[in-house]
Order: structure tokens, then C-alpha cells, then sequence
């Protein structure tokens, strides 16, 4: 899980920040669904890592 601080959507890179061993990180992130656009603050899942600083997300929660 994690919350969106840079918006994700269609030919937009954005950055998420997740929770990881005590601290938190930033990830570079992509839609898990290619047409989704995800706005900051969005409470996300990550679903797919890439390492080294990559996910593919889904909104957690349906607004």
C-alpha cells in the first residue's frame, strides 16, 4: 500500500511513496491499467514491482 504524490495516468510517469522497512520510499509509477488516472493523494496497492525503483499501481479503494 501506498499514497500517490505525483499524479499517475496514460503517458504520465508518477511517483508514489510506500512504506518499506520502517522508512518510506519513492517509487517511479505506472498505471497497473493503462487507461486508469490515478490523482495525488489516491491511496494505492502496489501490484507489480520493477526493480529498482518501479511499480505498477491500482487505486485501493473505488471512489
Amino acid at each position: 500500500m501506498g499514497r500517490v504524490t505525483g499524479t499517475i495516468g496514460p503517458g504520465l510517469v508518477g511517483e508514489v511513496i510506500v512504506r518499506v522497512r520502517g522508512g518510506a520510499e519513492h517509487f517511479l509509477a505506472h498505471p497497473a491499467s493503462a487507461a486508469d488516472r490515478i490523482d495525488t493523494g489516491t491511496i494505492v496497492m502496489v501490484v507489480e514491482y520493477l526493480p529498482p525503483r518501479t511499480v505498477y499501481v491500482a487505486a485501493a479503494y473505488d471512489s
